[in-house]
């Protein structure tokens, strides 16, 4: 056997606009797909460089709401011009090959989807990917061969009323709409939940505030694990009213927002179509529902019974492919929630510091070994996590952030990266906090005797005085207790500012929170 009969074996020819291609024989995908694989050789053997699977998934979903969408259209008006080589068979093979490609996603994404995030900044090449899956699929099903253009043409009825510049931002805009309700929304809410009941169960620990890093005035431990859960609860309405911005979306605007080769009634009929498939407006209602069983959210007024339920269409596709504004806002608001992470996860471990020469006042779950030199050493694993995934999420946004910057002229031409960038650190975040909450959160437990300890020998119990003997004298008392290392009762007793039964009944820790 020759090396050339070989080849043929293992491949098949397949055409484009730019001439015939090699494509391996078990593949879905045409010539494009694979002039693409050829061109674009940048880790693509890195599957972390390949385009994020809910971005593909978001694209089958557009081309059968698509499909969708043409059938209706063309059976209310037949004399459209745009119809002329489309049919209702037609409309259905490309939805069956869809279903079908949604039903074992993972198994086509793996095999059938090889691209890298790395390729033309407008997306193109994962559009005709879908393009020539979808039709490759439907017509192994009619003829019996993969790939091809017959019955089901990539570009003429997969990409009807389409293009590369509409469809690949709408679908990264459903992306993050569908990512940010079925998994970073109810990561939100379960850490708003474990953080409130962390406040509860606290509640009575009176300790030592700090401010500055330095001693401060008491407050509760609950009080302290409040703030977090507040950080998580103005995240959540942060969240929610961006991800309204996203749902508005740019198909119908084909090439450059003019809506070129376009039905005039496709782009709300599209709308109309992908909310329908995607079950969006069940899943914000859903979130409505939960909102009213938290005492801070039922105060907000209509959190999210005057959310947009709906993905809609752009009202100005010009807007919706030449810039990225919408997701750049939807990157800030990961910003935040990565800056509102940072912040909780580092308090927790320096509270957790020691275990005999920090602050160690509450004890993390012992997860594992944190040395391999010291015995017995165990570390704040779980925190250390968090804030390196805070520190990558502000790092993609910055990308998303000159990414969107950039857009020029009629299209912008950093997509692929910018929804990379918004989906890994939706994950990340995701993921991340989970894994805080299970292998860290719940297992927390305060150290009361070390909590007491630092609270009685705290110099800045002595605000308590200021109402009675003023700031200065006060102030007196504090430094005298320092220098001498003696106790703030004795140095105000000493001084002969205050007398030890009115010390007692001033200085009271409970009644300062």
């Amino acid at each position: 056997m020759t090396k050339s009969q070989i080849k043929t074996n293992q491949t098949r020819l397949e055409s484009d606009s730019m001439g015939e291609i090699e494509v391996p024989a078990d593949a879905y995908y045409g010539a494009q797909t694979a002039r693409s694989v050829k061109n674009f050789p940048i880790c693509n053997d890195n599957a972390g460089h390949k385009m994020p699977k809910e971005m593909v998934e978001a694209m089958i979903l557009v081309k059968k709401a698509a499909a969708l969408a043409n059938q209706e259209i063309m059976q209310n008006d037949k004399t459209a011009k745009s119809y002329q080589k489309y049919s209702d068979d037609i409309a259905s093979k490309i939805i069956d090959s869809a279903d079908q490609i949604l039903a074992n996603f993972d198994w086509f994404y793996e095999n059938h989807f090889p691209l890298v995030i790395w390729q033309t900044g407008s997306g193109t090449q994962t559009n005709m990917n879908c393009n020539e899956v979808i039709a490759g699929l439907a017509n192994e099903k009619a003829t019996g061969q993969k790939g091809g253009k017959s019955p089901i043409h990539p570009n003429d009825h997969v990409n009807l009323g389409q293009s590369s510049n509409d469809t690949f931002p709408t679908a990264m805009h459903i992306c993050a709409t569908l990512l940010v309700y079925n998994k970073l929304m109810p990561t939100l809410f379960r850490f708003y939940d474990e953080l409130k009941a962390k406040e509860e169960e606290f509640k009575n620990i009176v300790k030592i505030g700090r401010t500055h890093t330095q001693d401060a005035t008491p407050l509760t431990l609950g009080q302290e694990f409040s703030g977090y859960k507040y950080q998580i609860f103005n995240n959540i309405l942060r969240l929610n009213s961006t991800v309204e911005n996203v749902m508005s979306l740019a198909q119908g605007g084909t090439a450059v927002g003019t809506g070129l080769n376009c039905h005039p009634q496709f782009a709300q009929k599209f709308a109309e179509k992908i909310s329908e498939i995607s079950k969006i407006a069940d899943k914000v209602a859903n979130f409505g529902k939960k909102s009213q069983e938290s005492k801070e959210f039922a105060e907000v007024k209509n959190l999210f019974t005057d959310h947009q339920n709906n993905f809609i269409t752009n009202p100005n596709k010009f807007e919706s492919l030449a810039s990225c504004d919408g997701l750049v806002e939807l990157s800030g608001t990961l910003n935040t929630i990565a800056t509102s992470l940072m912040k909780i996860a580092n308090d927790i471990r320096f509270l957790a510091s020691g275990p005999r020469s920090g602050l160690g006042e509450i004890s993390l779950p012992e997860n594992e070994p944190g040395s391999s030199i010291m015995p017995g050493k165990v570390n704040p694993t779980q925190c250390e996590a968090l804030t390196m995934i805070a520190c990558q999420v502000m790092g993609n946004h910055l990308a998303v952030t000159v990414g969107g910057s950039n857009g020029h002229f009629e299209l912008n031409v950093f997509r692929p990266m910018i929804i990379a960038n918004i989906t890994n650190s939706m994950n990340l975040i995701s993921d991340g906090i989970n894994s805080f909450i299970d292998q860290c959160l719940i297992g927390i437990k305060p150290n009361q005797q070390r909590i007491n300890q630092l609270l009685e020998q705290s110099l800045m119990l002595v605000t308590a005085l200021n109402p009675y003997i003023g700031y200065d004298n006060a102030a007196k008392i504090a430094k005298t207790a320092h220098q001498d290392g003696s106790t703030l009762k004795e140095a105000a007793i000493k001084l002969g500012l205050v007398k030890a039964e009115d010390f007692d009944k001033w200085v009271d820790p409970k009644k300062m929170v």
